[in-house]
């Protein structure tokens, strides 16, 4: 999946250059700290600024994808999301991301479902 080997690689250019240009992501779906409306980032200058915000604590990011099922222009992913803070914090947390993409071939919309 390019969109989480970008992150994994700290790709933030490669990373937002997936996304059309009116792209929504929703990480994660609902209310949350950052996100209190739980409407997600709309458009590549809020999805730019969440990749900031999260590059700002997260040191790294591993993934292991358990399934994943493509369905025309979407793609169901079951994933275990490994990530390590600056403060040497680790998390693993199961998610499940959906990814809808757009007429020319970016990413329309990632939503992903998980709790921390």
């Amino acid at each position: 999946m390019a969109s989480l080997s970008a992150v994994k690689n700290k790709d933030r250019e490669g990373w937002l250059a997936l996304f059309a240009e009116d792209a929504v992501v929703e990480d994660p779906v609902g209310p949350c700290d950052w996100d209190p409306e739980g409407k997600g980032q709309r458009g590549k200058g809020a999805i730019a600024a969440f990749y900031d915000m999260f590059s700002t604590f997260q040191e790294s990011l591993d993934y292991e994808i358990h399934h994943m099922e493509v369905r025309g222009s979407e793609a169901a992913v079951f994933l275990t999301l490994h990530n390590t803070m600056k403060d040497g914090t680790k998390a693993s947390t199961k998610a499940i991301n959906i990814y809808k993409g757009s007429p020319d071939g970016k990413i329309q919309s990632l939503r992903s479902f998980w709790n921390a």
